[in-house]
C-alpha cells in the first residue's frame, strides 16, 4: 500500500532557518513530491514550512489560512 502525499497539488512556501535542509533542497524535495514550491506566501498558499527566525510569511501565511507545520512535521509528513 502507498502511502498518500499530503503535498500532490499543493503550494508550500518555505520560511526561517530549517537545521535538515537548504532552502533549495527543501524546494526540490516539495517539487519531487508534486508539490508546488513558491518563495512568497499568497492566498493560493497551502502548507509554510517555518523554521526558526520565521517573520512576515508565518504573519501572511496565518492570515490566508495556510497549514502552518514544522520542518519535523515536514520530515514525518514525507517518511
Amino acid at each position: 500500500m502507498e502511502k498518500e502525499n499530503p503535498f500532490k497539488g499543493h503550494t508550500v512556501a518555505v520560511t526561517g532557518k530549517l537545521e535538515h535542509f537548504t532552502r533549495d533542497e527543501v524546494m526540490k524535495k516539495i517539487a519531487s513530491l508534486g508539490g508546488a514550491p513558491r518563495s512568497g506566501v499568497s492566498r493560493n498558499t497551502d502548507y509554510l514550512i517555518c523554521g526558526t527566525g520565521s517573520g512576515s510569511k508565518l504573519e501572511k501565511a496565518q492570515a490566508f489560512g495556510a497549514r502552518i507545520i514544522t520542518e519535523q512535521e515536514f520530515m514525518n509528513m514525507i517518511a
